[in-house]
């Protein structure tokens, strides 16, 4: 059965969105968060209001040795507050090196950029119906 993902670049400042669906595994960039704190999870809602995604998928970075740092764990926590808020199923993907691959990729929107190479590799890493 055919499935929506929303997929997020989390950063501090903003975060990257990207919405997919499991029979075309492709992304499409969404307009990234520029705000923090409650603001960010009430943009993230009307996302999902408006999306109705089955599923969450959150980009974890890491060192390039693959050892964590603090985003990571920040990314990590991200996570459980969006599972936490709404209730859905969230994964995560190493999100090494999206940024700058969207951004070599010609992206306006390095955030949403990243979000979409997240979700396009959660896709390839998973066997999809």
């Amino acid at each position: 059965m055919p499935s929506t993902c929303l997929a997020f670049d989390f950063g501090t400042r903003r975060v990257g969105v990207a919405v997919g669906n499991t029979v075309l595994r492709l992304a499409q960039p969404l307009p990234s968060i520029a705000v923090q704190g409650d603001a960010r999870f009430a943009a993230i809602g009307r996302l999902i209001a408006e999306w109705r995604p089955d599923r969450l998928v959150v980009g974890v970075p890491f060192h390039p040795d693959g050892a964590p740092h603090e985003n990571t764990l920040r990314a990590r926590r991200f996570a459980r507050q969006l599972h936490g808020r709404y209730g859905l199923p969230v994964d995560e993907v190493d999100e090494r090196y999206t940024t700058t691959e969207a951004l070599s990729l010609g992206a306006r929107d390095a955030d949403a950029g990243a979000a979409c190479l997240i979700l396009e590799q959660y896709f390839r890493e998973r066997t999809m119906p």
